[in-house]
């Protein structure tokens, strides 16, 4: 059984924030949707991702919004400690994947043909 937590927003004021986060990105789009014909499509673009951004900025301000970026900012420095593959180990196992999967495909060509002439050729009677 897992020991882990899940962490719900409890918070009136986080909820609010979420909340309205929510309706500017419905704002964005409804207003993308409505000025169609007054505005051109670069102004509509435009505020669409204002509204996006806007949103964005709206959700970190909340507590789910703060623990989001220390995530992010905790996996970024996880992913810096990852020792990568050198180029040379990389096009070896690439070599290495691609030889097993030529070989996979043709013991199942063969196995195909063998059932294939093993039910047809010999039990069915078929040519």
């Amino acid at each position: 059984m897992s020991n882990t937590t899940i962490e719900n927003v409890t918070s009136i004021a986080d909820k609010l924030k979420l909340g309205m986060a929510v309706l500017v990105i419905i704002a964005g789009i409804v207003g993308f949707s409505v000025l169609e014909s007054k505005i051109p499509l670069v102004g509509r673009v435009a505020i669409f991702i204002g509204s996006l951004i806007l949103a964005a900025v709206i959700a970190w301000l909340s507590e789910p919004g703060r623990r989001t970026i220390a995530f992010a900012q905790d996996s970024y420095s996880e992913v810096k400690r990852v020792i990568w593959p050198t180029r040379k180990e990389t096009i070896q196992m690439t070599g290495i994947v691609f030889a097993f999967v030529a070989v996979m495909g043709l013991f199942l060509w063969l196995l195909d043909k063998l059932v294939a002439w093993l039910l047809f050729g010999v039990l069915l009677g078929w040519k």
